[in-house]
């Protein structure tokens, strides 16, 4: 038994080799077949086209051709959509008729009883049934014909709750059965479908169990059947394997584009009865779409009335959540608004205490900012008049030594008008303009705005601008040496050639017409910016 148990597992799972045997995940494989129930629709469509061109093209003398062929239109359409499956046993009929065969008209009839039986239409099931002469018919059709009057009294006996009919239906139901059974072949689907379920009304669900598992052993089962089967046997299991078998039905049933079928429905009843709302509403949904497909207006009103009871379980758990949520908040705002006055006033002191710090620091950082900009400036101006002194300095030095050398030479010679010639050809004011012109230079290279700055500092009528052969004149030197560092006025005054009293009248002079007066003005004149500094900014 165990080994026939575990064969029967591994049959019964083609569709998730990778999948373990869980609810979750077979809940998960139905889901995604649900997703693609449009490819295996479009299949059975694709067949239904092929077979009604196939019926087009059959020729119109050939009426037994067209009967087998509208046979496997009533058959894809049985289960798949009512309204079409109608119009074709009609069809069924029409063809038998002017076939004058007899157990095809009775075969007709059973197939228009099977799909009226499908819609609730009892009397007009048993009205077809009482049209049928057993005895004339083969034991293919005589089989179907008890098979279609069993499901009808066990159908009836469902729906009619009276002690004295419920009985009786059931009875009928149960000989009919057995003729089923007896019609059977050995080893068909329907010997072992049908004694399963005999089995299972005479209460011998072990024995009914057997016979189910020897069904999904058959490799030969259609999707269809496998639904039917495993839906069967979900009656006779426990526990979780139930919700399995159902899953399982609710899956071949997609895959076979079944749409009158109760697998789904009752697996999503099932889940809303474990409280697993959100699954069940997907596939009650989806039961609600198959039965207004196929066209059961009665499984739809039943479904939507489960429905409607899942929407306000939803509503009501949603509610609870809600309220939950909001007490567990209120909670922990209560909590916040107390933890958050504690750190606010903690921060607070501390924020306090580290604006104080960043003041200081920034303070700091500003004053440390600005030696460093002036070491900066200090170090290029050295850097560079260092480098142009050095230039100058070695300049004097080769013409000091040609001089020397021109001298030494003259001297030796005793040639005296030729060592005045050479006094002579030193041009004193050639070489201070050299300089001034060096210096000039230089200067501009380090401050560029010098000249257009410092005059901002003056009124228009009292700006001093060099002339056109001029790069600085007197005047701007003086404060151009200022913007260097140089300040005493002997110093100033060594260096331009000049007198102290010269240097300090054209300083008084030049500060009166300032716009800015004392050591503003002088303060105006350092803060003119360093080449490096103007090339940062922009």
């Amino acid at each position: 038994m165990k080994i026939l148990l575990s064969i029967y597992l591994v049959l019964l799972l083609p569709f998730c080799a990778k999948c373990n045997s869980s609810s979750d995940s077979l809940l998960s494989v139905l889901k995604s077949e649900i997703s693609r129930k449009k490819f295996y629709d479009g299949e059975k469509n694709r067949r239904i086209r092929l077979l009604k061109q196939a019926l087009t093209n059959a020729p119109k003398n050939d009426l037994r051709a067209q009967y087998v062929i509208c046979d496997k239109l009533y058959t894809e359409y049985k289960d798949y959509l009512f309204d079409s499956a109608h119009v074709y046993t009609k069809k069924l009929l029409q063809l038998s008729n002017q076939m004058h065969d007899l157990p095809k008209q009775y075969e007709s009839k059973i197939k228009l009883g099977t799909i009226q039986l499908s819609w609730g239409m009892f009397k007009e099931t048993f009205d077809c049934l009482n049209q049928i002469s057993v005895r004339v018919l083969p034991d293919s059709i005589k089989l179907k014909y008890y098979e279609l009057k069993s499901t009808a009294y066990s159908k009836q006996a469902s729906y009619n709750t009276d002690v004295f009919y419920s009985p009786a239906n059931r009875a009928q139901s149960i000989r009919a059965l057995d003729s089923v059974i007896i019609l059977s072949k050995p080893n068909t689907f329907d010997k072992y479908k049908y004694t399963g379920e005999l089995l299972t009304i005479n209460g011998k669900k072990n024995e009914a169990s057997v016979c189910y598992k020897k069904l999904l052993l058959m490799p030969m089962l259609t999707d269809h059947q496998r639904a039917m089967v495993a839906n069967d046997l979900s009656s006779l299991t426990h526990g979780g394997e139930v919700v399995n078998l159902r899953t399982r039905a609710a899956i071949y049933d997609i895959r076979s584009s079944t749409k009158e079928t109760l697998a789904i429905f009752t697996l999503g009843k099932m889940l809303f009865q474990q409280g697993n709302i959100r699954d069940a509403e997907l596939l009650l949904v989806e039961a609600k779409t198959q039965a207004q497909f196929y066209g059961n207006r009665l499984h739809k009103t039943e479904v939507v009335a489960i429905l409607t009871t899942v929407s306000a379980q939803k509503l009501i758990n949603s509610e609870r959540e809600k309220i939950s949520v909001l007490t567990y908040l209120t909670g922990i705002l209560g909590l916040a608004i107390i933890g958050t006055i504690i750190i606010s006033v903690i921060v607070r002191v501390r924020l306090n205490r580290v604006r104080l710090r960043e003041m200081m620091v920034q303070e700091r950082n500003q004053y440390l900012d600005k030696i460093n900009k002036k070491l900066l400036e200090d170090a290029h101006i050295k850097e560079e008049y260092i480098g142009y002194f050095f230039e100058v300095i070695s300049g004097y030095i080769l013409k000091l030594e040609k001089i020397k050398r021109s001298i030494e030479r003259k001297a030796k010679t005793k040639n005296y008008d030729e060592l005045l010639q050479v006094a002579n050809e030193i041009n004193i004011k050639q070489e201070r303009y050299n300089l001034f012109y060096t210096f000039d230079n230089s200067f501009l290279k380090l401050f560029p705005n010098f000249i257009s700055t410092f005059n901002s500092l003056l009124k228009p009528e009292d700006q001093i601008w060099p002339k056109d052969n001029e790069i600085l004149n007197t005047n701007l030197r003086i404060f151009a040496l200022m913007r260097l560092g140089i300040k005493d006025n002997q110093t100033i005054a060594n260096i331009l050639e000049s007198a102290v009293s010269t240097i300090y009248t054209y300083k008084i002079r030049i500060k009166s017409k300032a716009l800015f007066q004392g050591d503003d003005f002088e303060n105006k004149i350092m803060d003119i910016k360093f080449v490096d500094i103007i090339n940062e900014k922009s």
